[in-house]
């Protein structure tokens, strides 16, 4: 079989990976020499612990065993099994971490309540304010500015695979057949596009009712911290945004704290992770209404700020750099992404939400089950 991929970024580099694995030749095309949507602008977290239940879950726990195994094969990626601390700081918070424990898939997440002192004797250079943390052992990283380029080097030592960077492919030509704005057609016995949040242009041409939405966040990445990060961090406003925490217990939070009045103009949580480099990734906010601003704000970094330096102790280092991303996110957000026959021989993948980096592994092996690679 020979397989066309559209996209050069997580989704769709699993998508190669998957066929390459399965013996199939592939050729990948990407617009730009290099992917550099959301794929690159995230926290590189396999996020297990605020997973829906079901599908999400099954699919998160999947996607964190094979990034497991390819990490293994491609030590660049950086996989680091690290789990995550979520901080708690005070009784409402602390409660909506004791309902996590009695979810029925707790145990498949490695969910533990930990106190204070047990929090950072895990992860010792949180020094600072908090009064427990629900441990999820499952939660892992890699690096997401290199992982594709990592994946594509070992991609390419195949013979059965391609790679055509800078190439916009513009028009869909017949089965499994696309032509790219050099001119040339390109065919397979299937294409699939993974075009990330570029929702236009073919992809509108193609599936013009397309349920999905593109979000807006920001986030910023510090000099290095001087010291490991042992684990990811959150803090409990991740609550408000997982599903995996819906409970009476959480209602009672939202109706009994308000979130800081700049996290919740800016839809925000914490999540934290540290990098090869020993920097920090920190953020995040979330923006749905169209158009999108061009630039960054710096309240969110402000608040960002206060929270890390008020868990750790100690003031941040300097930040180094500052960006906004875009994804695509299914509308209905119970889905994990949306995947569709747009034309004979034609698949579109796309809308994972903040799942991307997560569950791209498993969702490109369940394309490949389900069109019988």
């Amino acid at each position: 079989m020979r397989v066309i991929v559209v996209g050069a970024g997580v989704v769709g580099t699993m998508h190669a990976w998957h066929a390459v694995e399965r013996g199939h030749e592939v050729v990948q095309i990407e617009r730009e020499s290099e992917a550099r949507g959301a794929s690159l602008r995230n926290f590189g977290q396999i996020w297990v612990s605020g997973r829906a239940g079901g599908e999400e879950l099954d699919t998160a726990l999947r996607a964190r065993e094979l990034w497991e195994d390819i990490g293994a094969r491609v030590p660049g990626l950086g996989f680091r099994a690290i789990g995550s601390l979520t901080l708690v700081r005070n009784e409402r918070e602390r409660a909506v971490a004791e309902a996590a424990l009695a979810r029925p898939d707790a145990a498949a997440r490695g969910y533990k309540l930990l106190g204070a002192d047990e929090a950072r004797a895990i992860n010792p250079a949180l020094r600072g304010e908090f009064t427990g943390a629900l441990w999820c052992e499952r939660d892992a990283a890699v690096e997401p500015r290199t992982a594709q380029l990592r994946l594509r080097e070992t991609l390419l030592a195949s013979p059965n695979y391609t790679f055509l960077p800078g190439r916009e492919v513009r028009e869909v030509v017949g089965v499994g057949s696309v032509r790219d704005d050099h001119g040339e057609v390109h065919t397979g016995d299937v294409v699939v596009l993974c075009t990330g949040a570029s929702l236009g242009g073919l992809v509108r041409e193609l599936a013009p009712e397309l349920p999905v939405r593109r979000v807006r966040l920001q986030m910023m990445q510090t000099d290095p911290l001087g010291e490991p990060l042992t684990t990811s961090v959150a803090d409990a406003d991740s609550f408000r945004y997982y599903p995996a925490y819906k409970s009476p217990e959480l209602d009672a939070l939202n109706a009994g704290q308000a979130q800081q009045p700049t996290a919740a103009a800016h839809k925000m949580q914490l999540l934290m992770v540290q990098r090869a480099d020993g920097g920090l990734t920190i953020g995040d906010t979330h923006e749905y209404e169209h158009p999108f601003a061009f630039d960054t704000l710096e309240d969110p970094y402000d608040h960002l700020t206060e929270v890390v330096e008020g868990f750790l102790g100690r003031p941040l280092p300097k930040i180094r750099r500052r960006w906004a991303g875009v994804y695509a996110q299914c509308v209905d957000t119970s889905r994990v992404v949306h995947r569709e026959q747009v034309r004979d021989g034609v698949w579109l993948v796309t809308g994972p939400g903040g799942r991307g980096m997560t569950c791209s592994p498993a969702i490109a092996e369940k394309t490949a089950d389900e069109l019988g690679w």
